[in-house]
């Protein structure tokens, strides 16, 4: 399944599920080649229709799969079906490959005391998973800007071998590139809320609601203010997704816009 934007990018899900998400990332691993994933969402989806920087580092994305049941739907629809993989789901699966490899990993993003909690939660939940590095950036981070280069630092002076990313779209997506591509053999897995969901800083969606489809409807009514534009706008941008994923399963990549 893939997403094409007039100015030539394209977002391609090559990672089917979680299991052939952590097979790559076990190899890559263990072939000591860094590599950077994104799991792409409605929002993102929303945003990558309007913001050239966004669309070209999440282009440049090694791993991409599925975080949100209308991407599903649209594949399937597509005829290119994928399975849903949540980025929060895929924290203490990933943090697993990294402690079963003897290989260190770094939390960076939302505030100390939160990195610190998920440190802890992380490794009771994966036993021999060391955390080599926490870092919470200042407000508002610029992943270009210096800050970004003192990060990229310390990632390689602590040795960690796979990075988590909670610092939100599109800024961890756009520091993933930089740092992978400065740093070379280190992975970087963008997964927005799953430290602070870790962390008990925020609470996730019951799992009834998360059987129901409806965990965005919970997130939104938890923060109104912050998320009501933002799906908003995302549930504006699905009928042209639609009719291209109609034209996909019809033969015709070049669907309309």
């Amino acid at each position: 399944m893939h997403f094409s934007f007039p100015d030539g990018n394209a977002v391609r899900i090559n990672c089917r599920d979680s299991s052939a998400l952590l097979a790559a990332v076990r190899q890559r691993l263990a072939d000591e080649h860094g590599f950077a994933i994104a799991t792409i969402n409605v929002d993102h989806l929303q945003r990558l229709g309007e913001d050239a920087r966004f669309r070209s580092a999440y282009a440049a994305h090694d791993l991409i799969c599925a975080d949100g049941n209308p991407i599903v739907w649209l594949s399937r629809i597509a005829g290119r079906p994928v399975a849903l993989a949540p980025g929060s789901d895929l924290v203490l699966p990933l943090a697993a490959e990294a402690a079963r490899a003897g290989l260190p990993v770094a939390l960076i993003g939302s505030s100390d005391e939160s990195l610190a909690l998920a440190a802890q939660s992380m490794q009771a939940a994966v036993p021999g998973l060391r955390v080599a590095l926490t870092h919470a950036p200042g407000f508002p981070f610029d992943p270009m800007g210096e800050e970004g280069a003192e990060i990229i630092a310390r990632i390689r002076a602590s040795g960690a071998r796979l990075c988590f990313l909670a610092l939100g779209a599109p800024r961890q997506e756009l520091f993933a590139i930089r740092a992978r591509d400065a740093l070379g053999d280190v992975g970087f897995a963008s997964i927005g809320a799953g430290l602070d969901f870790l962390s008990g800083h925020q609470r996730r969606a019951p799992q009834l609601m998360r059987r129901l489809k409806l965990e965005w409807l919970w997130r939104m009514l938890s923060n109104p203010r912050r998320l009501f534009v933002r799906y908003a706008k995302g549930f504006a941008i699905l009928p042209g997704h639609l009719r291209r994923a109609l034209a996909l399963r019809a033969g015709n990549d070049e669907a309309p816009r």
